[in-house]
């Protein structure tokens, strides 16, 4: 059964109630800016207090301070949205509270003839009910009792019946209202933490988007590093092929000259002028110790190898700590604590930026080179 139809059902005795319970019931039933019973709609603030809807309206409209009043029972700070005052919620409870008592006070009033009409038994039609059968909880006549069908039960005089369940269903019904605005205080709870994580969630989001953004920055730099030092020996070692290409050139078009030489002084008769002019170019012709030669593999340039597992395996375990999630009854327990990088994280993340910033030449596996120019060159 919903609270609608509890309070409708408990509507129809409501007007039963003695006159103290009604003065007391139009004590929580005054709006704190009128001091007038409350004139529906009624809306609930934050702070679970109610405002005549009108009332609400006054107030907003004289606000200076962007949308926000404070409430006028305990002065907790109300802030409006975009809606202004209709963004507030209807305390639809209340307002039918408002109705039965509205209904109850003119029953009550003394200046009011009021027409009762006894309900007789359906039994023992010329007997008014009188008594109640507490066995089967339903009222009955004394005929009942003593010839009918409830002959073998326990009954009870009927306005004492009367009396305690009237006093229950007034406890009901401030227990309506009071489980009315814990639902309503824990709604607003719930709201603010949805509107907490999201705000938690971007900030975390963007927080850990910062923190890889630096990561990036540390590997572009380090890149950077490394691959200068490969193009640099690159530009060296084609600087020196290309000078060798140079001189074995020199030397092809200087043997080219030495044969057309050669070949002329085959056709020299004399034999002084012949042997004056043989011997420079044999010695010529055959020495090449100037020309130098490249060692085997001088081309291969894996000796550049990064060594990066090791920082690898340390991006590989990157995570967040392991957060508890604490559920109370309804209601969900959210802590406000930031996502943050555990410390064995955060030790291995410095770990492999320092073996990041390390890295030299020494982290690359090394060839040994044993041409003579390169060690001259070294």
């Amino acid at each position: 059964m919903n609270i609608k139809s509890t309070v409708t059902s408990v509507s129809r005795c409501l007007p039963l109630l003695p006159l103290v319970v009604m003065e007391s019931l139009e004590k929580q039933l005054v709006c704190p800016i009128c001091l007038e019973v409350f004139t529906k709609p009624v809306v609930i603030l934050p702070c679970q207090h109610n405002l005549c809807r009108k009332c609400a309206n006054d107030v907003g409209s004289t606000l200076t301070s962007g949308g926000r009043f404070r409430c006028p029972s305990c002065r907790h700070e109300v802030v409006l949205d975009r809606h202004g005052v209709y963004g507030l919620q209807r305390n639809l409870l209340v307002e039918n509270i408002i109705d039965m008592y509205r209904q109850g006070g003119t029953s009550t009033n003394p200046s009011v003839e009021v027409k009762v009409d006894h309900p007789m038994c359906d039994h023992h039609g010329d007997e008014r009910i009188n008594i109640y059968c507490l066995s089967c909880s339903v009222p009955t006549c004394s005929m009942c009792k003593v010839f009918g069908a409830h002959r073998d039960c326990e009954v009870a005089p009927l306005d004492a019946v009367f009396t305690t369940q009237k006093a229950e269903l007034t406890d009901c019904i401030s227990m309506l209202v009071g489980n009315n605005e814990r639902i309503q205080a824990i709604i607003s709870h719930l709201e603010e933490t949805c509107r907490a994580v999201n705000e938690n969630g971007g900030r975390q989001k963007s927080k850990v988007c910062e923190t890889f953004d630096h990561l990036f920055a540390v590997l572009e730099e380090k890149k950077g590093e490394m691959t200068l030092r490969i193009s640099t020996e690159q530009e060296e070692k084609l600087d020196y092929v290309r000078g060798l290409r140079r001189k074995y050139s020199e030397h092809v078009e200087n043997a080219a000259k030495l044969l057309e030489t050669a070949i002329q002084t085959l056709d020299e008769s004399e034999m002084a002028l012949f042997l004056q002019v043989t011997k420079p170019l044999i010695v010529e012709g055959t020495d090449t110790s100037h020309l130098d030669q490249l060692q085997h593999g001088y081309e291969d340039m894996g000796h550049f190898t990064a060594d990066i597992e090791r920082q690898r395996q340390a991006l590989a375990t990157v995570d967040f700590i392991r957060g508890v999630c604490v559920c109370v009854c309804v209601c969900v327990t959210l802590g406000a604590n930031e996502h943050i990088l555990s410390l064995e994280g955060i030790s291995q993340r410095a770990n492999m930026l320092a073996s990041l910033l390390s890295l030299s030449v020494s982290h690359f596996s090394v060839v040994t080179v044993t041409h003579t120019l390169c060690r001259q060159r070294q």
